[in-house]
């Protein structure tokens, strides 16, 4: 009988390209994802103009799988993701909190002063802002260096160039001056969410967040896109139903769109890319604390060592304590002390945390009170052996002797002794 399910949008869509029309807009569908603003200059800058070239598939693709929003112009390309919500694992590592509140101050100042303006200008302005804005500012170093970080995050999204000095001026014993050059058409792409619809933060970030007109099937995969680990018992019941039902038709959807492979658990799935091009801290990885945070999962994930914790849980998640992972992480370092990264490893008390932490980041885990819960997808890092040794087989025995004969036998010698 022939199958009469819908075809998926993302599928169909392919379908009606050429093979390497199809492989190009799957290669463009990953560049964007990974760099929502992308511009000649910048990562990958260079495909802009394939970009460019297939812009209406690539806006149907996104439009129809994600509800994200892709504009699309000869100079850049910008993709409008849906935000993060409240999620402490995601930014710029670069930035603070006062970074990120000073690179929103710096766009609200930045809007009205052209096309140029001179460094000390645009900070007078950016501390103006933060004073409206109900923030304390002073003219301290820490201060001036978060004022910078936000000015070169900025640099590095191509929407200011310095054009005489630097920004690094700001935390000289005596600040310099510099000409700041703006380029007005990405100032205005910058911000994703709608300002003019939401009163306070926490309305802009769920508005920001806000799964579009497709409602479950575009928030559900959009995790599936951009977090490694979605577990069912994190989802709301509707959409936890939505996934387990669609699960393999999922799986080749984000495998024909966007290079992605997903390994599927009772408790969830993992999302991963062959490639690591879509993946901002990889995992594993040659560093000390991805590889202290490797070796120490197995330790970690035994139920035998948590005696001290119920490890019984619904959601396959296993509890973790302070003091497990501090042990754990003691046993490794006095194992292989040559081993190990001195710098990474000179602070003992703060490194279970600097391990635990690097795995919330991986959704490998969750703090729990004092402790940690480990996700269910963390046991596909368990050690295998690399092969099943073959039975020891018994020692052959040699084949019976075959009694023969020659032209000089006596054929009747035997019968006739």
């Amino acid at each position: 009988m022939a199958d009469r399910r819908t075809p998926e949008p993302g599928t169909t869509l392919l379908a009606e390209l050429s093979d390497i029309d199809a492989a190009e807009v799957a290669r463009c569908a990953r560049v964007l994802l990974r760099h929502p603003l992308l511009r000649p200059g910048g990562p990958d800058g260079d495909l802009v103009p394939l970009v460019y070239r297939h812009r209406a598939p690539l806006q149907e693709l996104f439009a129809t799988l994600l509800g994200y929003r892709l504009v699309v112009e000869r100079r850049f390309a910008r993709l409008y993701k849906a935000g993060a919500g409240h999620d402490p694992t995601r930014g710029e590592n670069a930035l603070s909190p006062r970074g990120y509140a000073y690179v929103t101050l710096a766009m609200a100042a930045l809007t009205g002063v052209g096309k140029q303006v001179l460094l000390s200008r645009l900070v007078a302005d950016i501390r103006s802002a933060a004073t409206e804005a109900g923030i304390t500012v002073t003219d301290d170093l820490a201060d001036r260096r978060a004022v910078t970080a936000a000015l070169r995050h900025l640099i590095g999204l191509g929407v200011i160039n310095e054009t005489d000095g630097t920004v690094a001026g700001l935390i000289g014993d005596q600040p310099a001056e510099a000409l700041i050059t703006i380029d007005t058409d990405l100032l205005g792409q910058l911000l994703a969410g709608p300002l003019a619809t939401a009163d306070t933060p926490d309305e802009l970030i769920a508005q920001a967040t806000h799964p579009e007109q497709l409602g479950v099937e575009h928030a559900v995969r959009r995790q599936l896109v951009e977090d490694p680990v979605v577990l069912h018992a994190d989802l709301p019941p509707e959409h936890a139903e939505w996934l387990q039902r669609r699960q393999r038709r999922e799986s080749m959807l984000l495998e024909r769109c966007f290079g992605l492979v997903t390994e599927t658990r009772a408790e969830g799935v993992a999302v991963t890319d062959p490639e690591e091009y879509l993946t901002d801290i990889p995992f594993p990885s040659t560093g000390t604390i991805a590889r202290i945070a490797l070796l120490a999962l197995p330790e970690l994930l035994d139920p035998e060592d948590a005696l001290d914790l119920d490890v019984h849980r619904d959601d396959g998640r296993v509890p973790v304590s302070a003091e497990r992972v501090r042990l754990v992480c003691d046993r490794l370092l006095n194992d292989y002390p040559t081993a190990w990264s001195r710098q990474a490893t000179e602070d003992r008390d703060a490194l279970p945390g600097t391990v635990m932490a690097l795995l919330v980041t991986q959704r490998l885990a969750v703090a729990e009170g004092d402790g940690w819960l480990l996700s269910p997808a963390a046991h596909r890092w368990l050690p295998s052996p690399d092969d099943t040794p073959a039975k020891s087989a018994a020692p052959e025995q040699p084949p019976p002797e075959v009694p023969g004969w020659s032209l000089f036998d006596d054929p009747d010698a035997k019968e006739n002794p």
